[in-house]
């Protein structure tokens, strides 16, 4: 973390701001359910993550959408040390 970045803590996750997230916009090139899905990814905690998972298939939105180089979310978090409960909800998904 920066050091000129304050951590969040107890940060509210009501059904208006993940409901946001779901009217995302793309980012850069990607595509727009790409980009939904990185964000919620990159900003939210897995409990949250769950919840719009969940709306975000409801909608009809595809968790394996691919990057422009044709990776899943699931693929490029594999790596990452504290992904595990974030991979578990896109397998379940």
């Amino acid at each position: 973390m920066r050091p000129d970045k304050a951590k969040v803590v107890d940060e509210v996750w009501d059904e208006a701001r993940i409901d946001s997230f779901l009217a995302k916009g793309p980012m850069g090139k990607e595509s727009a359910e790409f980009s939904m899905l990185l964000h919620a990814y990159r900003s939210m905690r897995a409990e949250d993550f769950k919840r719009f998972i969940i709306k975000f298939t409801q909608q009809g939105h595809d968790v394996g959408a691919n990057d422009r180089q044709g990776r899943s979310l699931a693929e490029i978090i594999r790596s990452h040390t504290k992904a595990a409960p974030f991979r578990e909800i896109l397998e379940q998904a």
